[in-house]
């Protein structure tokens, strides 16, 4: 399949819910190639379908050379006290901010064959399954910023040279 283009920050495809899949057919199938193929490339936790510029709910994730996807996921439980962890998005190139995470959570969907998929974790997988998700709701990270996080941050944005 192929490495598909990160969608930018200002694209609406970013600010807008996924749908959910109803029926896996080979759209969804090649979807889940380049979402694949699309977070294999070094330095990327997850990739969500909003990011490749399709509205659908689907990620892939690469987390210590563990690469996988799901299918319709759904954040069901987060755990411990969130904490403010750095982050940064493919979506949001060259910035870095500490964002408010819980230490672990559980994501469920499933796979091309409609088995239900469980993916939990804590630390980095933690991370990334929320962030994912959120992107998934048409969330960005930056939104979660405090408001004088966010002030600098969109200040960047509007400064660096990609938007």
């Amino acid at each position: 399949m192929a490495v598909r283009p990160i969608r930018l920050f200002g694209d609406p495809v970013l600010r807008a819910p996924s749908a959910p899949i109803e029926a896996i057919d080979d759209g969804v199938r090649s979807l889940v190639h380049d979402l694949l193929d699309t977070v294999a490339l070094p330095g990327r936790a997850g990739v969500a379908a909003p990011q490749i510029g399709v509205g659908l709910r689907a990620f892939s994730y690469n987390i210590d050379g563990d690469i996988g996807y799901v299918l319709n996921p759904v954040l069901t439980d987060v755990a411990g006290e969130p904490h403010l962890v750095g982050e940064g998005c493919l979506s949001v190139p060259d910035l870095w901010h500490d964002t408010a995470r819980y230490p672990w959570a559980r994501v469920v969907g499933m796979d091309l064959t409609g088995a239900e998929v469980v993916l939990e974790g804590e630390g980095l997988l933690a991370q990334a399954l929320q962030h994912e998700t959120d992107h998934l709701d048409g969330m960005l990270y930056i939104s979660r910023l405090s408001p004088e996080e966010r002030k600098i941050a969109m200040r960047r944005i509007r400064e660096s040279s990609w938007f």
